[in-house]
């Protein structure tokens, strides 16, 4: 994908982001939680993707997680797993913890923060990339709720969505919509 798209195969630069996503009922209890600052009962998706969107890695947690606690494990398996990466974006909420401990990793992560100045809606440098990829997500009807008893059956579910989502770019055909008919 990435050299079809003109650019280097290995990542240099990465955005990492957290959606939470309610529940289904018949998820058990022991692996969700409350998220007080977005206000769900569910689990969270932490993802870290490439500056074109793609996931290098995704973890799927209960929401009662912090962004930053979340956040360790992916730098650690994106760390491993592509060693050319060395800068990082993020939102606020992966502010000390997680800076200090992607530069033991070699990553170099810098906060985006919304210009306070700013009024509505307004795409944040580089955070965009992330939050378009939980978009592409959402339009898989399975991955708007977790529906998933496991939380590493919601993470293969996620990768299924991202392997559609590249075939799909890499053979040039269109996703398939209900509108129009």
């Amino acid at each position: 994908m990435r050299t079809a798209a003109g650019r280097n195969p290995e990542p240099t630069a990465c955005v990492i982001d957290a959606q939470g996503i309610k529940t289904f009922p018949n998820v058990p209890a022991a692996s969700q939680g409350y998220d007080a600052g977005k206000k769900i009962a569910g689990r969270k998706r932490s993802i870290v993707t490439d500056t074109l969107g793609l996931l290098l890695a995704v973890l799927v947690t209960a929401a009662g997680l912090s962004d930053s606690a979340a956040s360790l494990p992916l730098l650690r398996q994106v760390a491993a797993a592509q060693p050319a990466l060395h800068k990082g974006w993020a939102d606020s909420a992966y502010r000390t913890t997680v800076i200090e401990s992607a530069a033991v990793l070699g990553i170099d992560v810098e906060v985006v923060t919304r210009d306070p100045a700013t009024r509505g809606f307004t795409p944040l440098p580089r955070r965009w990339v992330a939050e378009r990829t939980l978009g592409w997500l959402m339009l898989r009807r399975r991955l708007v709720r977790d529906y998933e008893a496991l939380p590493a059956r919601s993470e293969a579910m996620i990768h299924i969505a991202m392997i559609d989502l590249m075939s799909r770019r890499l053979t040039g055909e269109s996703t398939p919509t209900w509108r129009g008919t």
